[in-house]
């Protein structure tokens, strides 16, 4: 059996047939036997939508399909069946050969403008020109190709949440199947730890509850039941059937259990009702087809500066070609000169430091437990304006704790400890810590949230529901966690959506029918209206008067307004006649450091908004925690009113909302879109499928390491192996750092350039003698795109980074201050070096090999002095540290060293016709070359007192 040993990826096909058919109805021939003639009659049989088959009883949807909820399908029914509709698996779209890919790569304007360099210097026979700018691009198309290759495999991972074999009834016999050979009408057997090979409708259930987070964002299991939904209720007016994202409201379909998600407990059977791209799970990967990732801010950037240097290229060559012609020189000669001027002014090394530096950075994020799959995606982060954060996991830690204990009086007990660690917790009531039953009051809350209770906590780990873990470590913490081992459970009565509490009966062991007693927990208002007394002072049930009931609400009512999750308990003989013990009020605390990265990174300019599934209250107290919402300035957007309004009305409001309250994740989409259209680059946090299409049309998809699904990390450009958001902050830091290189490189490089350019260009065009030979211009192009350069693209990244605001995206790299500071570098560089070449050569009128010696060593000098002023933009070189850059200390000490050696060794002196020069001639072209150092130091210093006077005019007028 070939197909039985394919992996999860084997769901995918490649080109045409199956995949779920040509839509939702389709055409089935059933043989019919009449009068000993067989007759065949064609028969619609519907590929149902989950929330269709959820109105339908289990006798309609039965009927519709054709199907048995005992028997299952025949087997030549099923055959005849899955010509019809294909195979249970996607069709994913025909791979691009790997040549056509790498090709792709060629596309990018400044690659291409090296390539036509490589090509001209091929044509005018300078071949080490052509050969060294050919290596400079197969490096980088390679790395942006293995890149693209490691990281485009989004497609190929939804397969594996669909697993390869399922329990099916066919012939009225129970066998394992592939799940790629399901159709509508099969009948399959759900267990605990299955994953649902496609959507069912459920024909029986015991205690089945099922993991839906990967479709709906919410953490709590959903309980799945057999009966039929209110006609109209499966679908809000904002659904469309037609649309990739119909019928997305899927969390109340509680008789429909769909392909992906998980079966967390209990057992149960169901009629498949749709496969592959007809299913829940299918429009995620109709939507995910759909959406492109937009292009980074730095490829825009690298786009945009290379088609600036296309412009100055062919302006060089204009501007050469008409003052020859003015001149009367040869036309050919001329143009000649322009072409090579202009091909040595383009950066080949550019690509490369880009590539190294992204690289370097991918590295940085991986040590801060953080996986970058796109290298851009590295610098994005810098760009960013808007991060949007799912709040449970990434801002909380998504460990339930309870932090307060209200008895029916409104008396409270405070909770101490975080998480699911019960060693450093205490419980303090009046004063006095709770043990065991020292204070009644208390402690019978605390034993009837410990035997209505199904989780275990092991370690710090939780198995079960989180609310549930916080009430076991609740009663670890008051030493009351064996009061569940004392009891023998008869009976459960499980939660659901429409009742709102679950209930255990049990007895005390050995059994005493006397000590039998109903233990319930749930919403408040719900237990309540089964109380008829509550326990007054731990001891003694009183009846429940209006009063109090009225106090027990009011309490609960403040505590959820502070953003807590309250439970209300009871216990008694009668579910109809319980004795009300109390509240346990609990929420997700805030990760550690969370508040202060936030803070970091509002100071810098970028907007947090909080999309999460809680209630407003919760919602909005998280927030305030965090520092996100201000009730003064920010508003709250809840999920239904994100569904009722149009593209524009949101755009009009989403500046202000920061909290995004009963979110699902098919809301993040919109929002994110709103966003974009307003000019925002926005960060999108997620962990489920439904969050795929959202993270891949983000600016920045950042998925969840340890829960987010396989589709989710695979959409993502980024991956957070920890969750937690202050490592969003220290990759900002990082994607600041990195644009901040490149753009001093492109400083050094582009001013040495501009020099070297003037200086060749003036002697050529002016028919000076030129002060520099080809070995010499070689040797300066060599440190122009060698080690001293490429040392810039790996400065360590500045800790006052993040508190700078997110660069603008429509600002060329090439700004107007950048191209003045390398204008104003170059100019003092030439004005230097033209100046010892003229002063040199003036006492004997001719040029010797002592003249372009210290013409030549003079420029080198001036290009390792603008290097160390290029390490930084804003800073001193005494602020970031001499020795803090040990790559450009090493290049730059290895550059001088080799200049030392061709002025000083003979064999290099006859190749670079230089001779011997003196200390003092050393001294003085040291000091003289420092003046371009000085002279940037100098403006540095002259910006930063000028940002400070603008910032704080009282404080500069009265010092």
């Amino acid at each position: 059996d070939r197909d039985a040993a394919r992996p999860f990826a084997s769901l995918f096909r490649v080109g045409g047939g199956g995949g779920g058919g040509g839509g939702e109805k389709i055409v089935s021939s059933l043989g019919v036997n009449s009068g000993g003639k067989e007759q065949t009659n064609d028969i619609m049989i519907e590929s149902l939508r989950g929330e269709h088959a959820a109105e339908r009883s289990i006798e309609e949807v039965c009927a519709i399909l054709r199907a048995d909820s005992s028997s299952g399908l025949s087997s030549a029914e099923a055959a005849r069946r899955r010509g019809v509709h294909g195979y249970n698996e996607f069709d994913a779209p025909e791979e691009e050969p790997m040549w056509k890919k790498y090709a792709e790569q060629f596309k990018n304007p400044l690659i291409a403008l090296l390539l036509c360099s490589a090509l001209v210097s091929i044509l005018m026979k300078q071949f080490d020109d052509a050969i060294s700018i050919t290596v400079a691009v197969v490096i980088v198309v390679t790395v942006g190709f293995v890149q693209e290759y490691r990281s485009e495999k989004t497609l190929e991972q939804l397969g594996k949440l669909v697993p390869p074999t399922c329990t099916v009834i066919r012939d009225g016999r129970e066998g394992h199947m592939l799940a790629r050979e399901l159709i509508p009408g099969d009948l399959v057997l759900l267990h605990t730890g299955d994953r649902i090979p496609a959507d069912l409708r459920l024909v029986y259930a015991v205690d089945l509850q099922l993991d839906e987070s990967s479709l709906t964002g919410e953490t709590e299991p959903k309980r799945k039941q057999i009966e039929a939904i209110a006609v109209g209720s499966g679908r809000s007016e904002k659904d469309d059937d037609s649309s990739p994202m119909g019928g997305g409201h899927v969390d109340h379909l509680h008789s429909v259990v769909f392909m992906g998600t998980l079966v967390c407990s209990g057992h149960g059977k169901g009629i498949v009702i749709s496969t592959a791209t007809n299913s829940q799970f299918g429009d995620v990967y109709k939507l995910l087809q759909a959406e492109e990732s937009p292009k980074t801010p730095l490829q825009k950037s690298m786009d945009q500066l290379g088609t600036q240097l296309s412009i100055y290229s062919f302006g060089i060559i204009a501007f050469i070609f008409i003052v020859g012609l003015v001149q009367g020189r040869n036309v050919l000669d001329m143009f000649t000169i322009g072409v090579s001027l202009a091909v040595a002014a383009i950066p080949e090394g550019l690509p490369i430091v880009v590539a190294v530096t992204l690289a370097i950075g991918v590295i940085r994020m991986a040590k801060r437990r953080a996986v970058v799959k796109k290298m851009p995606a590295v610098e994005t982060l810098g760009c960013v304006t808007v991060i949007c954060s799912d709040k449970t996991g990434t801002l909380t830690k998504n460990e339930m704790t309870a932090t307060v204990v209200i008895t029916p009086e409104g008396e409270k007990a405070e909770v101490t400890g975080i998480g699911y660690s019960s060693v450093d917790g205490q419980c303090i009531f009046r004063g006095e810590r709770v043990i065991g039953h020292s204070h009644p009051a208390i402690g019978q809350i605390v034993e009837v949230g410990c035997v209505c209770n199904n989780a275990k906590v092991d370690g710090e780990t939780v198995i079960g529901q989180p609310t549930e873990g916080a009430l076991v470590v609740l009663a670890r913490k008051t030493h009351l966690e064996k009061t569940r081992a004392q009891y023998h459970r008869l009976q459960e009565i499980p939660f659901t959506t429409d009742t709102k509490w679950m209930a255990v009966l049990a007895e005390t062991i050995p059994g005493d029918v006397n000590s039998r007693a109903f233990f319930v927990k749930g919403a408040v208002d719900r237990v309540l209206e089964k109380c008829e007394y509550y326990l007054k002072d731990g001891s003694r049930p009183t009846p429940l008067d209006e009063s109090t009931r009225r106090v027990i609400l009011d309490e609960a009512r403040n505590a959820a307004l502070t953003g807590l999750r309250v439970l209300g308990l009871a216990r008694g003989t009668s579910l109809n006649t319980l004795v009300f013990t109390g509240c346990v009020g609990m929420f997700d605390p805030p990760r550690p450091g969370a508040d202060e990265a936030i803070a970091a990174v509002k100071s810098s300019g970028v907007d947090v908004k909080l999309i999460t599934g809680d209630s407003m209250e919760t919602a909005q107290s998280i927030g305030g925690r965090l520092g996100i919402f201000n009730p003064s300035t920010d508003t709250c957007l809840s999920g239904h009113e994100v569904d009722r309004m149009s593209d524009n009305e949101l755009e009009l409001v989403i500046r202000s909302v920061t909290v995004f309250y009963r979110a699902s994740p098919r809301h993040k989409l919109k929002i994110i879109k709103a966003l974009q259209n307003m000019g925002e680059v926005v960060a999108m946090t997620g962990d489920g499928v439904n969050d795929a299409a959202a993270l891949k049309k983000a600016d920045i998809g950042v998925a969840m390491g340890k829960c987010g699904t396989d589709v989710c990390k695979e959409a993502a450009d980024m991956i957070l192996c920890d969750d937690d958001f202050s490592t969003l902050k220290e990759a900002i830091e990082e994607g600041k750092g990195i644009y901040h290189n490149i753009t001093n490189f492109v400083r050094f490089q582009l001013s040495t350039s501009v020099a070297a350019l003037s200086l060749i260009a003036a002697s050529t065009i002016f028919h000076f003698e030129n002060p520099l030979n080809a070995m010499q211009i070689l040797w300066i192009n060599i440190i122009m795109d060698g080690p001293p350069a490429q040392s810039l693209g790996v400065e360590p990244v500045d800790g006052d980074i993040i508190r700078q605001p997110p660069r603008n995206t429509r600002t060329p790299m090439l700004s107007r201050k950048l191209v003045g500071q390398i204008l104003s570098s170059a100019l003092i560089i030439v004005a230097g070096t033209l100046w010892v070449f003229y002063k040199e050569m003036s006492a004997d009128n001719k040029i010797t090999p002592r003249d372009t010696t210290m013409t030549f060593t003079c420029f080198v000098l001036f290009d390792m002095w603008n290097a160390l002023s290029c390490r930084s933009a804003t800073k001193s070189i005494w602020e970031i540290g001499i020795l803090r850059n040990r790559a450009f200390c090493i290049s730059v000490s290895g550059s001088l060293l080799c200049q030392l050696a061709v002025i000083y060794w003979t064999p290099l002196q006859h190749i670079f016709q230089t001779e011997a020069l003196s200390l003092l001639d050393l001294v003085f072209l040291t000091g003289l070359s420092s003046t371009v150092f000085i002279f940037n130091e100098g403006r540095k210093l002259y910006e930063k007192r000028s940002a400070s006077f603008v910032h704080h005019p009282h404080s500069v007028n009265h010092m």
